[in-house]
């Protein structure tokens, strides 16, 4: 006969699990490092804004205790203590939160901050995406950090669905290639690795600078003129910085983005938070590209 659990073993059980007082269990990050919590439903110190973003699309914002700077997505994000940003942050004020995991953005937090988190005890988590297909499974990973997986689950199910729509729309565009600038002196455009370049190929476009490993590369002026993308994205901080890149290319006539008038000031800060608004926010791009 199969072993049952006794009546009150059983309400011991439900006891533990609601309280999670002795809760323990390994978390798995996305970089797949493995993390050991104490209790089912963490406090969390959120040292990136995406990954703030994604907490709370995974159901955890309530479990947000102190955030970074520029955390302001979603609009509740806002009222919770900042503690610095993602190259500098005050420790003693992310102890006086006692946070029981630190979530932090990896290959953009200050490692040396990382060090000082970890020299004192706190776990820390490592966010990272680099393509829109890592959303969901970060927001599923987020879910089972936070101890909030229907509400996750719920949440990357719908970013995957709207992520294969894109790319679905999108599959035979095969629109050219496209320069992404992200600054104008010097010139720093999109790598391979940088999400941007994902991006731009689920518009159905191919980076131009496709073929540099480094996120975020400096170019010539020489080099953009040689390679003559067919389209230029003058990715601004704020429109008045977008439209000033863009009419800078309009004085070079032989670019084929000149001559076919498709150069293209966006300003959208969606797309550089990391947050599962990046998917919407392509989507808008991919729609003013098409037209």
């Amino acid at each position: 006969m199969p072993w049952r659990p006794s009546a009150r073993a059983l309400a011991l059980l439900a006891l533990l699990a609601a309280s999670g007082a002795s809760w323990s269990g390994a978390i798995v990050d996305d970089d797949q490092h493995t993390l050991q919590l104490k209790v089912a439903s963490p406090r969390i110190v959120s040292l990136a804004p995406g990954a703030t973003a994604m907490l709370f699309a995974a159901g955890a914002g309530a479990q947000i205790v102190g955030t970074s700077d520029y955390s302001n997505e979603p609009a509740a994000a806002q009222a919770i203590e900042r503690v610095g940003d993602s190259q500098s942050f005050d420790l003693e004020r992310v102890l006086a939160l006692h946070p029981d995991v630190v979530v932090v953005w990896s290959g953009g937090t200050n490692a040396a901050q990382i060090d000082k988190l970890e020299r004192v005890g706190l776990p820390v988590y490592r966010h990272r995406i680099e393509r829109l297909s890592d959303i969901p499974g970060s927001v599923r990973r987020l879910g089972a950090l936070a101890g909030t997986q229907p509400q996750a689950n719920a949440a990357a199910d719908e970013l995957s669905a709207s992520i294969e729509a894109l790319r679905r729309r999108y599959a035979d565009a095969h629109a050219g290639s496209i320069l992404i600038q992200l600054w104008d002196h010097p010139i720093y455009t999109a790598g391979r690795t940088e999400l941007l370049s994902d991006v731009v190929a689920t518009c159905g476009y191919h980076n131009v600078y496709q073929d540099l490993p480094d996120p975020g590369p400096a170019v010539s002026l020489e080099s953009v003129l040689k390679r003559d993308p067919d389209v230029i994205l003058t990715l601004g901080s704020d429109q008045k910085a977008a439209a000033e890149w863009a009419d800078h290319w309009r004085s070079y006539p032989t670019l084929k983005a000149v001559r076919t008038g498709r150069i293209v000031p966006w300003t959208d800060q969606r797309l550089s938070r990391l947050g599962p608004s990046m998917v919407a926010a392509t989507g808008a791009l991919c729609s003013a590209l098409a037209h």
